[in-house]
């Protein structure tokens, strides 16, 4: 390693296959589109195309999906060389359904084990992980081990040098749960919310900065009122809490004092799931230019709302020229 990278991000990697009909249901759509899919994944392509320089750690199947996710990561400019394949298992593939403006069913395909659930502690380039501006984990990371562990000694190398970022990103499927957080899995939500809610207060003894909507700060802190999930998140250690509120905005309390209220960029939704991807990229873009908290947020949700009127997300993450003409016609 010559140079430290702007941004290494960790975790989930896959191949998307999205439905190009809106407001089908999944049984009848006849064709698809095939993108680069995973939330980690997406932040670092979302960051590459802002202009930052970036790497993913992820595993992939060794099958025709894992040749194209290196394929599409290169053509992204992310560097591939931490993406590494498992004999074990298959590549993961996720579907959604698209009922526009705000029903976006996904159907996750990671059995019996997705490989990036497989990456190992003493797999990781410790010194690059230390070295990055910016280092990127996910809740998912934390659902199985190894990854669990893996993530964890990751977030140790880091020991709070540079800015830590950590996604909350829960899916309760993946911790045994069903349906979202606040009882939307009824009672095996509320254990897989139990049984996350240790993992996730390790993880964020080692963040500096946390980010995720309500549903996910409720994991984290067993708090739903955003203001209080901020601070809850601060006194767990985080120097800022970034709590994403959908058509409310989004909330960002500084350690410092700082506080930053901003409310959300109208669009015409086509497909909201890679929003809070392009929201990651465009806060990992802002924190590396050492933005104020406002500008930040307005320039996080500009990113976000772009993706939101495009079908893809991979793809449809926004360059810098696009995100300054889409806030200069507000």
């Amino acid at each position: 390693m010559t140079e430290p990278y702007d941004l290494i991000t960790m975790g989930r990697i896959g191949v998307d296959l999205y439905p190009l009909q809106t407001g089908v249901p999944l049984a009848q759509v006849e064709t698809f589109g095939k993108f680069l899919g995973g939330s980690a994944t997406n932040v670092a392509v979302a960051a590459a195309r802002l202009g930052r320089r970036g790497a993913v750690i992820s595993r992939t199947g060794r099958d025709p999906f894992g040749d194209y996710i290196h394929q599409a990561l290169r053509d992204f400019g992310v560097d591939d060389r931490w993406v590494t394949a498992v004999d074990a298992y298959p590549t993961p593939v996720t579907f959604c359904e698209i009922f526009p403006p705000d029903d976006f069913p996904l159907y996750f395909y990671r059995r019996p084990k997705a490989p990036d659930l497989v990456i190992r502690p003493e797999e990781l380039d410790q010194q690059a992980i230390a070295a990055a501006r910016i280092f990127w984990i996910t809740g998912t990371g934390l659902c199985e081990e190894p990854s669990r562990s893996a993530t964890l000694a990751a977030l140790q190398a880091r020991a709070k040098v540079g800015t830590t970022v950590f996604d909350l990103d829960w899916r309760p499927m993946f911790w045994g749960g069903e349906g979202g957080a606040s009882g939307d899995g009824g009672a095996k939500g509320a254990a897989a919310m139990a049984a996350a809610r240790p993992y996730y207060e390790a993880a964020l003894r080692h963040a500096t900065v946390a980010v995720g909507n309500v549903d996910e700060a409720e994991v984290a802190t067993g708090l739903r009122e955003p203001k209080a999930c901020a601070q809850a998140l601060l006194d767990q250690g985080v120097e800022l809490a970034v709590i994403k509120q959908g058509p409310k905005g989004v909330l960002a309390v500084h350690r410092d004092g700082r506080t930053a209220e901003v409310p959300p960029t109208p669009v015409e939704v086509v497909n909201g799931l890679g929003a809070g991807d392009a929201f990651g990229g465009a806060l990992c873009h802002g924190l590396l230019a050492g933005w104020e908290l406002e500008p930040m947020m307005r320039y996080a949700n500009a990113a976000g709302a772009l993706v939101a009127g495009r079908l893809a997300c991979s793809s449809a993450m926004p360059t810098a020229d696009e995100v300054d003409a889409f806030l200069a016609s507000r």
